[in-house]
C-alpha cells in the first residue's frame, strides 16, 4: 500500500507489535490495501484521496517503516518503475533505494534500481525468503498476487483501510470462490470514517 502523497514515518504501536513478532519468528509478508465498503481495491488512487489524513498517513509510513524489501507484482511494478525514478523527494528516496521483488513469468530482468525478479516457484521462493534475516517484507498494491499469497498462506499480516465510499463495480480482492479464514489482530477508526482492519493467518 503506497500513498502517493506524505506517510508518517513513525510506525503505529500496531505495526510495531507485529514487526517485533516478525523477527521474533521470522521474516514476515504484510500486505495493505486500501478497500472501498463494497470491497473494491481497484483504482484507489481515483476515490481515496478524500479520506488521507494524518491517521492514514500514519499506518501507510508505519507499514513502509517496518519493511526493508518491497514485493511487487508485474503490473505494480511496470506502474511504479515509470513513475519513482523521476522523482525526488524522501518518499522517492526510500522506494528507489529499498530492494524490490518484482513477481513476473513475462519480464527476464527488471531495471528499476534494486530490483529484482521472482519467476520460479514463488511459493518456495517466499518461503525461503522468510527464512533469512529481515525486516517485514512489504507487498504493495498488487491484487493479484496479494490474492495469490493469501490462498497459500504466504501473508503474516493483512492491512485493509476500508474507506466509507460504495463504488459498485471494479475489482476485488476476493472472489466468490475465496474462504480465507482470518484473525482480527487490530482494528481502529479514523475521524474521516476510514476503518483500518488488520488481520493475520488464523
Amino acid at each position: 500500500m503506497t500513498s502517493a502523497t506524505r506517510p508518517a514515518t513513525a510506525p503505529t504501536a500496531d505495526t510495531t507489535a507485529a514487526t517485533t513478532a516478525g523477527r521474533a519468528s521470522g521474516r514476515r509478508i504484510t500486505a495493505g490495501l486500501f478497500m472501498s465498503l463494497d470491497g473494491v481495491v481497484e483504482a484507489p488512487e481515483t476515490w481515496h484521496f478524500p479520506y488521507l489524513n494524518e491517521e492514514m498517513g500514519a499506518v501507510v509510513g508505519g507499514l513502509a517503516a517496518a519493511a526493508d524489501t518491497l514485493l511487487l507484482g508485474r503490473r505494480t511494478y511496470e506502474t511504479f518503475a515509470a513513475t519513482w525514478p523521476h522523482r525526488t523527494g524522501e518518499m522517492a528516496d526510500a522506494l528507489n533505494a529499498i530492494p524490490k521483488l518484482v513477481v513476473s513469468t513475462t519480464l527476464d530482468e527488471a531495471e528499476w534500481n534494486n530490483s529484482t525478479v521472482l519467476g520460479g516457484d514463488l511459493v518456495a521462493e517466499l518461503t525461503e525468503l522468510k527464512r533469512r534475516p529481515g525486516r517485514d517484507i512489504s507487498l504493495s498494491g498488487s491484487v493479484m498476487l496479494t490474492r495469490s499469497l493469501l490462498r497459500a498462506g504466504l501473508i503474516d499480516d493483512l492491512h485493509l483501510l476500508v474507506h466509507p465510499i460504495v463504488l459498485g463495480s471494479g475489482i476485488r480482492l476476493f472472489t466468490e470462490q475465496d474462504r480465507i479464514p482470518l484473525q482480527l489482530a487490530h482494528s481502529a477508526t479514523f475521524s474521516t470514517g476510514v476503518v483500518h482492519l488488520h488481520y493475520r493467518q488464523a
